[in-house]
Parts: C-alpha cells; sequence; structure tokens
C-alpha cells in the first residue's frame, strides 16, 4: 500500500479501508492484531517510534508529540481493515496511512515469511459528507465481527420477529459478540477503561453518544433496521 498525494479536507471525515491482496488474510493471530492496533497508536505522529523501544516502556504510555489524525472508530477483520478518521495536519491521512500500512507489511512478511504485496493496492477512502452517513459509519464499522459468528446474521433478524422472545433474544446475541471483539473499537465506547482507548480522539467528532447506554441503544437499533435496507 504506497503512499498518495491525495487530498483530505481538515475538519472532514472519512472512511478508510483496504483488504488483503487477492483477498488473502492480513491478520493470522492475535499477535498480529495487537501490532496493527499498536501502529494506529505509534504510526500516528510524525517522529518515528519503533514498535520494540515502545514495549519495553508501554506502548500506549509513549508521547507522540502533534497527531496526524484523529480516529473516531476502527475495526481489525481477517482480511480488512475500517478506519474512521479526519485529518488533524496536512497530508495526515496519507502520511500515516503510509507509516501504518508500510511498518505492518514489514512485520507481517519478517514474521510469517511472506512475499508480495501485502494488501490489495492503495487504501481507498470514502467521505462522510453528511452527518447521516458519518453517524451511520459507527455502527458499520463496529458490527462488522458479527458476520464472524454468524455470517447470514442479517437474515436470522430478517426472518425473526423483533418483538419477541426469541427475536429480542437474537439481537442481544449479537450485541453481545459485537462488544466482546477485542479488536476493534467497540469496547473504548461501552467501557472506555483499556489501554488501546488511547488510539481514539473522541474529542474530534460529533457526541452522538452520550454515554454507554446511548451506545448500545444505537447499536441495537442498527442490528434491528439494518435489514430492511
Amino acid at each position: 500500500m504506497s503512499y498518495r498525494a491525495t487530498e483530505f479536507a481538515p475538519r472532514e471525515f472519512y472512511h478508510i479501508y483496504n483488504r488483503g491482496n487477492s483477498r488473502q488474510a492480513i491478520f493470522l493471530d492475535g499477535a498480529d492484531y495487537r501490532r496493527f492496533q499498536d501502529l494506529l497508536y505509534l504510526a500516528n505522529a510524525h517522529d518515528p517510534v519503533t514498535v520494540r523501544n515502545a514495549r519495553k516502556s508501554g506502548v500506549y504510555e509513549v508521547e507522540r508529540g502533534e497527531q496526524l489524525v484523529a480516529i473516531g472508530a476502527y475495526c481489525l477483520m481477517p482480511n480488512h481493515f475500517h478506519i474512521l478518521l479526519t485529518p488533524v495536519v496536512d497530508d495526515g491521512v496519507s502520511i500515516f496511512m503510509h507509516k501504518v500500512a508500510t511498518g505492518y507489511a514489514m512485520y507481517f512478511n519478517k514474521r510469517h515469511e511472506h512475499t508480495g504485496s501485502l494488501f490489495e493496492g492503495k487504501f481507498k477512502s470514502k467521505h462522510a459528507s453528511n452527518d447521516e452517513y458519518l453517524k451511520y459509519l459507527f455502527s458499520y464499522i463496529h458490527l462488522n465481527p458479527l458476520k464472524l459468528t454468524y455470517s447470514d446474521w442479517k437474515e436470522r433478524v430478517a426472518q425473526s420477529d423483533k418483538k419477541t422472545d426469541q427475536g429480542k433474544a437474537l439481537v442481544q446475541d449479537l450485541l453481545q459478540k459485537g462488544q466482546g471483539y477485542y479488536f476493534s473499537s467497540y469496547q473504548d465506547y461501552v467501557h472506555d477503561v483499556r489501554n488501546e482507548s488511547m488510539i481514539l480522539s473522541k474529542e474530534f467528532f460529533p457526541e452522538y453518544f452520550r454515554d454507554a447506554s446511548a451506545w448500545s441503544k444505537e447499536m441495537n437499533e442498527w442490528i434491528r433496521y439494518s435489514v430492511d435496507e
């Protein structure tokens, strides 16, 4: 995933995503996921910081200086990732993504003796041009892991009566699956107590969710009504 001089406007929001080359897996175990998470924090600065040195004192204890981007949400899946962000400095998005992709590809190729391109070309981006779409992205990104447990979760919800005990139980089960997924920022909106919360800069984003209750309500409604789209 090479550097590209794309203009990303300040105070605008973007959905950044990419997947493995030929749909190959880019995360093979927990160590891979955690390395990418570490890079989301450490690469978000002008000055280079090596993960090895950072881990000696604690990755999320490192003083980074000025950030390149502000991250509002992310989710790592076996063969792709999603990041919702806004640039903080000029060219911040492109510089940040170049650092993350290069650092992770070098790590992955060495650890797994992999050759060739890891990612499917340059990262993709979609501009969240209105408030409705931006709010939607928080649900869409965070509920991606439901597909790991129930690849047909939308069909299951559509076929159940959402007002019955069985339908409500299904929705609650799906919510718990999303909440229990470690490699996304879902937990940082529900609990906000883990070190990985430092990856996020929530103050740069609209305050759609006042508290964990409001967050859970939004996720619940999205599961229920997304099947009708």
